[in-house]
């Protein structure tokens, strides 16, 4: 079984701005949640027993206590360093040993994997990315991987604004018809499973994309692909898709119970997070309140964000 899992976390989540501004993309709550938490939940319940995120922007606040990722008896230095010479961080969150790989600068998607290669070892993994939503049942990606015994299997879907993908049910054989071997017909969840055999197609040494070596393993026929059309899948790129997850996935708890909300004020197909303050004759309509924040008396907020101050 695959054990580990690396939740991509390094982007800079520029469309989701301002939300972005004060946190990582990643880290962004849905549901009272961050939206790696999801992501981490669906791994663990696939069989994953550890994990490791790469990080650059706002760091920190990966570590943060209330907006980061809870790690048992705190972070600490680990044996391992990443690629980059960099050590990296280590704790136990979820139950799982977590470590943190910095990157200074972005590797991109395939020298985030070489800053990883201590880590790594000589296991497979599954890779998923930390600001995606989805419900796909990733046992299946992983068993339709060891199985084959490909050196990638990637997790796709019939339908998405980038098919890009040419698969032909077992194979992929080409992105975005780069080595003319047929034109895109599905769409890349983001979601994928490697063998460290995948190394040897990414040069060493800083940033470079990880698309070079899945052509050169489709040449090889060693790139495969699993049609998961299960389960709900969201790219939470902008404020507006970002609001309409909420509206779409309808999750339990919508208003958490540490909320404090007047009974003078009137909420509405809204999110609520915990420490959030709804004062009397406000009006919260189709709308977020992030952890701590504060809608005042008499305001009305509709189809907003309200991100109070995660600083």
């Amino acid at each position: 079984m695959i054990r580990k899992a690396f939740l991509l976390g390094a982007g800079l989540g520029t469309r989701l701005r301002p939300l972005t501004n004060v946190l990582p993309k990643p880290l962004v709550p849905l549901f009272h949640k961050p939206m790696v938490g999801w992501a981490a939940e669906r791994c663990r319940a696939a069989g994953i027993e550890s994990f490791a995120v790469n990080t650059h922007h706002l760091p920190g606040k990966w570590m943060d206590p209330e907006w980061g990722v809870p790690c048992e008896g705190g972070w600490r230095e680990s044996a391992l360093r990443g690629g980059n010479g960099i050590v990296a961080m280590e704790g136990d969150w979820m139950g799982r040993p977590t470590h943190l790989f910095h990157e200074p600068y972005l590797l991109e998607t395939g020298g985030v994997i070489r800053n990883i290669e201590a880590w790594i070892g000589d296991e497979d993994v599954l890779v998923h990315n930390g600001d995606i939503y989805s419900s796909m049942p990733l046992e299946l990606l992983i068993e339709a991987h060891e199985r084959s015994g490909n050196a990638v299997t990637l997790a796709l879907r019939s339908e998405g604004a980038g098919r890009h993908i040419a698969f032909d049910g077992e194979r992929v054989r080409d992105i975005r018809n780069r080595i003319g071997q047929g034109e895109g017909t599905h769409h890349f969840s983001g979601v994928y499973c490697f063998s460290p055999e995948l190394l040897e197609f990414i040069p060493r040494g800083g940033k470079v994309s990880v698309i070079p070596a899945f052509l050169e393993l489709a040449k090889r026929g060693r790139i495969g692909g699993v049609l998961l059309d299960e389960g709900v899948w969201f790219d939470l790129g902008d404020e507006a898709s970002y609001l309409a997850a909420h509206r779409d996935l309808g999750l339990a708890d919508a208003i958490h119970s540490g909320a404090k909300i007047s009974p003078q004020a009137e909420v509405e197909r809204s999110v609520i997070g915990p420490r959030a303050e709804i004062e009397a004759g406000a009006v919260v309509r189709d709308s977020v309140v992030w952890a701590g924040a504060r809608v005042a008396a008499g305001k009305a907020v509709e189809s907003r964000v309200v991100m109070g101050n995660p600083n």
